[in-house]
Parts: structure tokens; C-alpha cells; sequence
């Protein structure tokens, strides 16, 4: 793997790390600049997405054709973590989730007339959207094939019927992805459909209170009591709904990777930043063993996660699924993740527990990113089983056409 970057990434990193800069970091520490669920103000929010707009930072992972820049996941991954190292960027660039993986989803497999409804809006920023897939007990988390919404094909329309809750920004969406069951099948059970908001016989029952903060659209809790979709919304073929799954979320996860990386470097640069001008029984933090070491190794971490989100991009732009390699990355970045804002914390002492820093603000995100899009623990199975199936081949070198050493 060939670890540069081109002159048009670097060109694109450049300008959003500027943007960043200038334009989203001094609103962190304005309290007017945030919602009552503590993210940024829509309507500064759709202000600041205007100035991307006209930036050319706006939807940089989607195709020109569909409205994006066609960077590629490589390029997505340098160009995300800078995005995120405010807590404001990805909002303001349109590479949040949920609409960052369901605008890659639907720009994969959406027909002509889907994209036009469906994906337009999103990519304008027009609307919101939210992918419905997880239940309460005893239905589907992290196990698909425990779903228990049930569509029921009657004609040209199906109806819906279950609940679906933690349904990430989906009290303000207007697009949604919704998984249900069309049968039994334990490889072919479920259904990929698309509806909007103001059709009728679905409901949001609460939105949910977490840790926070939260996505615009909190997490919320939803009742399907007949809503009609057409057949035609159905994204893809009946019964591919696991395959739309996987093909959404593989992608996500890593995105979410990238993301991290960019608020974990944000956590160092506070934690290094006051370090370097306390002082405490005559010596500076910075200057103390271990306060170099907590730093020191934090940055060696975040190195680390960055090769392993590099090696999965790079894996998905050759053409891989880079099952594997996205597992890894998730596991170890999530963790990075939390163990960065908390050290940043520690080092900052009572400033770093206030508000006075954005450091208690990612400690509380930070905690949702070892559960979302699969908790650790499914994803070390995932590895535990690659290595059952590979043994040792589970760490082999991909051969390459060029015979030079």
C-alpha cells in the first residue's frame, strides 16, 4: 500500500482543515451556538452548510454525478478526520450519520426513480433521513435474524407492522431505510424499503434520553401500525434486505472510524495545549514523565488506528469488503476513542470535567462508539471466526504483480 496521498486529497484536506479552523471552532465555545440537545443550532447549521457549499467541501464521498466529489474511501478518510476535529464538522460538510452511510447506500443500489426522491433531497441537504433497523427484546440488535417487523405484501403495497427503537435521527428525518421481514428465510427473510415521513400508520413514540449528546433527530422510538410502502420502494429485490445491510454498513462503520480519529487528535491537542502552560510544584505539566507518557502513547494509538482505517479504505477501494479490516478498525478506534478523552480530562483536570472545553462534550459521544453499528464484542466473533477459518493465514501478505522486491 502506498501510503501518499494525491495533490487533489491533500488539496481538499487543506481547505477543510482551514474551514474548520476559521469558521466552526470558535463557535464551540459559544453557548448560543448549540441546540437544547447540544448539538449546533440548525439554523447556524444550515448557514455554515451553505459556506461549504460554496467551498466545493460539500458530500466529498459521493460520486460528481450524484452530486459529490468521487474522493474514494481513501480520500474520505484523510478528509473525515479532519472534518471532525470539531464536534460541529460533519454536520456542516453532510458526512453524519445516519445520512452520510444512507446516501452511499442508495447511490449504490437505488433505481433512477429512487435516487430522484430519495437521495436528491439528502445530498441538497434538504432533508434528514434515518436507517430503521434495530428492535427492542426479542427482536433484532445486533443479530438480523431476530427481526421481528413484519411487512405483508397485499397487491402493489406492503404493510408494516413492529416497533424499532435508538432509530438515530429520526425525529427530524423525512427519508427513511426501513429493514423488516418479508418471510423466514434465514438468508433472504428480509426487505429494504423506502418511505417518508408524512405517510401514514407509523409513529415516533419517544424520543429516547441518552448519555448525549445527541444527533440532530435525538434516538428515537417507533410504532409501525399498517404504514403502506409501495412495491416499487423496495430498495433493491425482496428478501435482499441483509444484503442492503451489509452493503450500508460495512462502509458506515468505517466512516464512523474516520470521524473518531478526528475528535480523538482534537482530545490530545487540548490535553497537550494545557499541559504545556501549567504549572504545578514548580514544573510545567508537559515536562513531567507522566504526563509524556500518557501523550506519547495516545499519540502512538491514534497512529495505529489511522494505519488500520487506512488498510480497510484501501481494501474497499480495490474492490474488497474488508470484513475483517473494518472490525479491527471499529474495535480499536472506538476504544481509542474514549481512552483519549478521558486522558485529555485527567491532564486538564476540573477544566477538562467543565464546560469551559469541548473535552466532556466528546467523553459523553465517546461511549456510544464502542455499542453503535456492533459492540465490540460482536466484532471480536467476527475476527475470532476469521481466525478459526484461516488460521495462520489470518495475517498473510496479498501478493502483488510486481516481481521486484
Amino acid at each position: 500500500m502506498d501510503f501518499t496521498i494525491s495533490p487533489r486529497i491533500e488539496d481538499y484536506r487543506r481547505r477543510i482543515a482551514a474551514f474548520v479552523e476559521e469558521r466552526l471552532i470558535p463557535l464551540e465555545s459559544d453557548p448560543a451556538a448549540y441546540d437544547d440537545h447540544e448539538n449546533i443550532r440548525i439554523d447556524l447549521l444550515d448557514r455554515l452548510r451553505g459556506e461549504a457549499k460554496a467551498h466545493g467541501l460539500w458530500c466529498l464521498q459521493l460520486r460528481p454525478e450524484t452530486g459529490g466529489q468521487g474522493l474514494g474511501k481513501v480520500g474520505m478518510a484523510v478528509c473525515y478526520e479532519a472534518m471532525n476535529r470539531s464536534i460541529f464538522g460533519p454536520a456542516v460538510f453532510n458526512s453524519m450519520a445516519p445520512d452520510d452511510g444512507n446516501m452511499m447506500l442508495l447511490e449504490a443500489v437505488g433505481t433512477p426513480v429512487q435516487k430522484e426522491r430519495f437521495l436528491a433531497p439528502i445530498v441538497s441537504g434538504a432533508v434528514r433521513s434515518a436507517f430503521v433497523m434495530t428492535e427492542p427484546h426479542p427482536g433484532g440488535g445486533s443479530d438480523p435474524g431476530m427481526m421481528t417487523t413484519r411487512a405483508e405484501r397485499h397487491g402493489d403495497v406492503y404493510r408494516v407492522f413492529g416497533r424499532k427503537w435508538f432509530i438515530t435521527g429520526a425525529g427530524e428525518a423525512q427519508r427513511f431505510i426501513l429493514i423488516a421481514r418479508t418471510s423466514d428465510d434465514p438468508r433472504r427473510g428480509l426487505t429494504a424499503f423506502l418511505y417518508e415521513a408524512d405517510q401514514p400508520g407509523w409513529e415516533i413514540v419517544r424520543r429516547i434520553p441518552i448519555m448525549g449528546p445527541e444527533e440532530h433527530g435525538g434516538h428515537c422510538e417507533l410504532l409501525f401500525d399498517g404504514l403502506e410502502i409501495p412495491a416499487e420502494n423496495v430498495l433493491m429485490k425482496e428478501g435482499d434486505g441483509l444484503k442492503a445491510t451489509q452493503i450500508r454498513l460495512g462502509p458506515a462503520r468505517l466512516t464512523h472510524c474516520m470521524r473518531w480519529l478526528g475528535l480523538a487528535k482534537r482530545s490530545i491537542e487540548i490535553a497537550s495545549a494545557y499541559a504545556a502552560e501549567r504549572h504545578g510544584f514548580g514544573i510545567r505539566l508537559a515536562d513531567r514523565e507522566s504526563v509524556q507518557m500518557m501523550l506519547g502513547g495516545l499519540a502512538m494509538k491514534i497512529e495505529i488506528g489511522r494505519l488500520l482505517v487506512m488498510k480497510a479504505a484501501w481494501e474497499l477501494d480495490r474492490g474488497g469488503r474488508a470484513k475483517k479490516e473494518i472490525s479491527m478498525a471499529k474495535v480499536a478506534v472506538a476504544n481509542l476513542l474514549h481512552e483519549a478523552a478521558d486522558t485529555a480530562i485527567q491532564i486538564n483536570g476540573a477544566r477538562g470535567y467543565s464546560k469551559d472545553t469541548v473535552l466532556e462534550w466528546i467523553y459523553r459521544y465517546a461511549r456510544q462508539a464502542r455499542l453503535v453499528d456492533g459492540a465490540d464484542e460482536v466484532h471480536r466473533m467476527v475476527l475470532n471466526g476469521f481466525l478459526a477459518q484461516e488460521g495462520r493465514e489470518f495475517w498473510r501478505w496479498e501478493v502483488g504483480g510486481d516481481p521486484s522486491p
